[in-house]
């Protein structure tokens, strides 16, 4: 039986599609990946970049290695959990084109949460994913 995810969006609820996620992602049974939270870190030890645009950068490409990693590609998003200092409405907006852009269409369920500290000072925001492995 082939591996399968359905991504909906039912009319009673606000058009996620057209923010760039999915209300609903259904899966069919299978292997899942829990991965860790991405972080703005580097496998050098730099330090994250101050800006959160160049932030939301490293972590959606931080999050693309992790997919690589596994084997796997944005279209095996399940579940996607963005967590945020200061999360505003005006915050999300400079997130959010970095991390559609690392979907690359897919649009998986995500949710956002506004945190008041991550892991490091420096840190402003944190990815985690939930993905369904390849066959």
């Amino acid at each position: 039986m082939a591996q399968s995810l359905t991504r909906l969006n039912p009319p009673t609820l606000p058009d996620a599609g057209a923010l760039g996620y999915s209300q609903i992602t259904t899966v069919e049974p299978g292997r899942l990946a829990f991965i860790s939270g991405q972080v703005a870190w580097r496998p050098g030890g730099e330090p994250a970049p101050d800006g959160l645009p160049e932030q939301a950068e490293l972590v959606a490409a931080n999050a693309k290695a992790v997919l690589d990693a596994i084997g796997a590609s944005p279209e095996d998003l399940v579940m996607v959990r963005v967590y945020m200092v200061d999360l505003t409405p005006a915050r999300i907006e400079e997130v959010m084109p970095h991390l559609t852009a690392m979907f690359a269409g897919a649009k998986p369920s995500l949710t956002g949460v506004g945190v008041a500290a991550l892991a490091a000072p420096d840190l402003q925001l944190e990815m985690e994913m939930i993905v369904r492995l390849p066959a």
